[in-house]
């Protein structure tokens, strides 16, 4: 498996070795020895699957108790995928990192826990599926503003997104930040 950098240390792009023919293809989605060889040495506990139109924004989601690494592909579509470092003791807290992951290019993401973490669907539709490092904990669940100021996330597309009504109410890193 291939490891591309982001600009976030932490955060990783990982490319499978795909075996094409005129059938399909095969690769490999999850190897848990594969991952720790990488350093990704986690017990993954919930996968969840979710299906998006195109201009739908979910996120910037994450928990202030039993934070969630997520292991994040799309396998229809897709969608511009963001991590928001919000480790208060680390030297790139606040700063962003996103990237296309899509059903052609079939890159895995690595969204380690202590990030904010959300995607825009570019595609007509998009199927997302993650693997999650702790289970959700909706008591602890917290969403930072998709356009915050500053944070300065350069999305993909001038058009104001769809987003739900929590992801619609959440707040700005330096309000959210005095809560984490």
């Amino acid at each position: 498996m291939k490891v591309i950098e982001t600009a976030l240390p932490d955060v990783l792009l990982l490319e499978p070795r795909v075996f094409e023919d005129e059938r399909g293809h095969f690769f490999e989605s999850y190897n848990k020895k594969t991952l720790k060889d990488l350093g990704i040495d986690y017990e993954f506990v919930q996968d969840n699957h979710s299906r998006s139109k195109k201009g739908v924004l979910r996120g910037l989601h994450y928990q202030i108790q039993q934070p969630q690494g997520k292991l994040v592909r799309v396998i229809e579509g897709e969608v511009f995928d963001v991590a928001v470092d919000i480790r208060k003791s680390s030297p790139t807290f606040g700063q962003w990192a996103g990237f296309n992951l899509s059903a052609s290019n079939k890159r895995i993401a690595w969204i380690p826990p202590g990030f904010a973490h959300g995607f825009l669907t570019l595609s007509d539709a998009a199927e997302f599926l993650y693997k999650t490092t702790d289970y959700w904990a909706p008591e602890y669940e917290r969403c930072i503003r998709w356009d915050d100021a500053d944070v300065a996330i350069e999305w993909p597309s001038s058009k104001t997104p769809a987003v739900s009504d929590r992801d619609g109410s959440g707040l700005n890193l330096a309000i959210a930040s005095v809560y984490m």
